[in-house]
């Protein structure tokens, strides 16, 4: 059990603290991880991030900084301090930005694992061509984005289920690869558009999974939860 509940991280789309508390004390059984997005993050501030660690849960700081070089490095030596275990950016920044992210960080020796968006799962061939005027396919725009992350020094990618054995290809084993729009059988989709099951997810190569409603708004979050980690391990 311990082997997958660390590679599962639970999304805190919740706008207050003490329902972010509630979910990680009642799920830190079945649950490695915890997803702090901007939500949260918004209302609460950091105070949010040590509640989580404090309460045994680690932390996926999810606010996908995307500016000038200069300004992403800033937030990125902030938020080192936090004691987060994952910090991401995104890729569409380009190289320089995401190479000024690098080198942001400290000189510690257990520094958090940097990771680049490639495309939002949100997104689909529709969208990417008709509102972000894009004539490439998808797939091939997410290695691309996941293989200039590699080369700027990125960790890993974070990237739907349906573009992860491209990107391991691609990038290597040794990139960490994150996926949301991961929905079981039983969950609805959502907003999502490029989604597979958790236990797919696995099959096809993701390090980590990041599930959110399916679990967080179940009539039994803990139920869903185990649930889930059964189905994966099984």
């Amino acid at each position: 059990m311990k082997d997958y509940r660390d590679k599962i991280c639970v999304a805190l789309d919740v706008p207050i603290l003490k329902h972010a508390e509630e979910l990680v004390l009642l799920l830190s059984e079945f649950v490695g991880y915890f997803k702090i997005g901007f939500e949260l993050f918004t209302s609460e501030g950091p105070t949010v991030v040590k509640s989580v660690l404090d309460n045994g849960g680690k932390v996926f700081l999810d606010l996908k900084y995307h500016d000038i070089p200069n300004t992403v490095a800033g937030g990125i030596r902030s938020a080192e301090t936090l004691g987060c275990s994952f910090i991401n950016l995104h890729a569409i920044g380009g190289s320089e930005m995401m190479k000024a992210a690098v080198n942001a960080f400290g000189q510690n020796e257990v520094r958090p694992k940097l990771l680049a968006v490639t495309v939002l799962t949100s997104v689909d061939e529709k969208i990417l061509k008709e509102d972000l005027l894009l004539n490439i396919p998808l797939p091939d725009y997410v290695v691309h984005l996941a293989k200039l992350a590699k080369k700027s020094g990125v960790d890993g990618a974070i990237a739907s289920p349906q573009e992860i054995k491209i990107i391991r290809e691609a990038c290597g084993k040794d990139f960490f690869i994150l996926t949301p729009g991961v929905r079981p059988e039983w969950a609805s989709k959502g907003d999502q558009k490029r989604v597979m099951t958790p236990k797919e997810a696995f099959e096809n190569g993701a390090d980590m999974v990041v599930i959110g409603r399916p679990i967080t708004k179940a009539d039994d979050p803990k139920k869903a939860a185990e649930k889930i980690l059964n189905e994966i391990e099984d």
